[in-house]
């Protein structure tokens, strides 16, 4: 009885969190309703809370502290990105990132998780600048997304393939890997280029497909393993790796998470009432943190239980090319997002013309 009423003092302090979050940020002066804020700035089912266009650049930096629709979303991933910057801290204590080239798959994803939660909270705190400012950080968004693709893709390939699996796509998974994650890049940011254009089915195609095709493949590794591992415990040939439960995990938290991005849950049953708490798009940061964690950990513990398997496995000077190939994706969706936006300011300074005439 003791035990039971601890727990429900805990769950009514659990209640009362959105609460305490609405009295501890002071409201952003003047935020906007939906109607009064430019198309391309609404999202379903959220009515308020939103910042106005062409304030300074100190206006919405400030905004970090203050309460909007977006506050959630920013410190969702500024949160995330500077825990993964101090995993990196205590990681370089013990792993020899600069002589080691077997640590460096590791390396890449540590550099690119914190490079897509990075870009995203900028993305989402300096994005309602004005229409330009929109697409471009949200570009920077996409390309921080191709570069997590890749490090996923590569401590996948290094660390936890199995023997099989790698015989069927050595020499090709790690350049079909890059070419899925520019992909994915370019289709996020075209769906977003002809966000009002097209129709909503055919924008999320454009931004889902690629990035589907590409997390299977990276993933392609992980799930072969626990095919094995399910066959091997079929048999009573059991044998626990700790980083499973861990890849596990990632796959659990990266499937909701997809879930969560692609349907307006719970925001389309409480039209409204999740402006500033509780809408979709915050628990899709919050699931793509955790699994973000979860891969971390488990490649980490890969790298150190499974080093006389993957050294074996892989060809000397194979990391350094990792590495470079890293660069060139990194480019490559770099570039791509550049000629996108160049492609909106065209857009923008012809309908400004116009509006003119």
């Amino acid at each position: 009885m003791e035990r039971l009423g601890r727990l429900f003092i805990n769950l009514q302090q659990v209640r009362q969190v959105p609460q305490m979050l609405t009295e501890a940020l002071p409201c952003t002066a003047n935020t906007l309703r939906d109607t009064e804020v430019p198309c391309f700035f609404r999202e379903r089912y959220i009515h308020s809370g939103y910042r106005p266009l062409h304030q300074t650049w100190r206006y919405y930096f400030w905004s970090l502290l203050q309460r909007h629709n977006e506050t959630i979303n920013v410190w969702t991933h500024l949160i995330g990105a500077l825990v993964v910057l101090s995993k990196i801290a205590r990681f370089a204590e013990t792993v020899d990132f600069m002589n080691d080239p077997h640590s460096w798959p590791l390396l890449i994803l540590l550099l690119s998780s914190a490079s897509y939660l990075t870009f995203s909270t900028v993305a989402h705190l300096l994005a309602a600048k004005s229409e330009l400012c929109h697409y471009g950080f949200f570009y920077l968004d996409y390309v921080g997304v191709a570069l997590y693709q890749y490090g996923s893709a590569v401590v996948h390939y290094y660390y936890a393939i199995e023997e099989s699996w790698h015989a069927c796509v050595r020499g090709c998974f790690m350049p079909i890997a890059s070419f899925l994650c520019c992909l994915s890049c370019f289709g996020c940011c075209y769906g977003k280029y002809r966000n009002y254009s097209l129709p909503s089915w055919v924008r999320k195609i454009g931004q889902v497909v690629p990035s589907a095709l590409a997390y299977s493949w990276d993933t392609s590794p992980v799930f072969h393993r626990f095919v094995i591992w399910f066959l091997s415990w079929t048999r009573g040939d059991f044998r626990s790796s700790p980083a499973l439960l861990f890849h596990f995990g990632q796959v659990v938290f990266f499937l909701s998470s997809a879930f969560f991005f692609t349907q307006p849950v719970p925001e389309c049953w409480f039209p409204g009432h999740c402006d500033f708490l509780g809408h979709g798009h915050q628990v899709f940061h919050v699931l793509m943190f955790l699994c973000t964690v979860c891969q971390i950990h488990g490649s980490y513990l890969d790298y150190l239980n499974r080093r006389g398997f993957y050294v074996k496995l892989h060809a000397d000077g194979e990391a350094l090319f990792f590495v470079v190939l890293f660069i060139l994706t990194f480019i490559t969706s770099a570039l791509i997002a550049l000629y996108m936006l160049a492609k909106v300011k065209r857009l923008i300074g012809y309908r400004e013309k116009l509006c003119k005439e």
